[in-house]
């Protein structure tokens, strides 16, 4: 089973999408459950605001991560070394809050015959974002569908990321951020590669 079937599966038992009317009437009684009126000048077109940026925040349940990779180069002129890709902005939300989670991910693998374009793999980290995460989960289906896709020697996956849900409610910890890393394949088997990647991801 790929991570996006097994995606699917959790998604099945949610039940039937909400129109936008509906979606828009969910957000009128979150505003009057905070003590303001949904009618007034600044308020009315706030609904509608909202669901289209969530729309746009969540986007990622509606694209298939592995059909992004499915188209690979293997005119590579038997090029086996590193492929890098550092500092790769992502905007996710906590599953918990529902607050934004706002950081970025590095990503290398070492191709075995083929590689991807390096913008796909900058997409696929935006579908995994774009949708009610945790990091560490987020962290871990983004490595495993590069994995499971371009079947590299291996693949190594570093998210630095600040959670909203700690800095601007609960503890209130400003300038903290969380650091997830996942390995596989020769990264996971040598450490000498993997401080390797560190380093270069400037993590050492």
């Amino acid at each position: 089973m790929t991570p996006y079937e097994a995606d699917k599966i959790n998604l099945v038992a949610v039940e039937p999408t909400p129109s936008r009317e509906e979606a828009e009437d969910a957000v009128r009684t979150l505003i009057k459950w905070a003590g303001d009126n949904p009618e007034r000048e600044g308020l009315k077109e706030t609904a509608a605001r909202v669901v289209r940026s969530y729309e746009e925040f969540f986007g990622g349940y509606h694209e298939n991560p592995e059909h992004m990779l499915s188209r690979v180069f293997e005119e590579v002129e038997g090029y086996d070394d590193l492929v890098m890709l550092k500092d790769i902005r992502l905007v996710s939300h906590c599953e918990h809050h529902m607050v934004p989670i706002i950081g970025s991910a590095t990503i290398a693998y070492l191709p075995d015959r083929r590689v991807v374009g390096i913008s796909k793999l900058a997409r696929v980290v935006d579908i995994f974002a774009k949708r009610l995460q945790t990091q560490e989960t987020m962290t871990a289906q983004i490595a495993q569908t590069i994995q499971t896709v371009l079947e590299p020697k291996g693949v190594a996956l570093l998210i630095d990321a600040a959670h909203q849900c700690m800095t601007t409610r609960g503890v209130q910890k400003q300038g903290v951020s969380m650091v997830t890393t996942r390995f596989t394949g020769a990264f996971e088997q040598d450490q000498d590669l993997r401080n390797r990647f560190l380093i270069q991801a400037g993590q050492n």
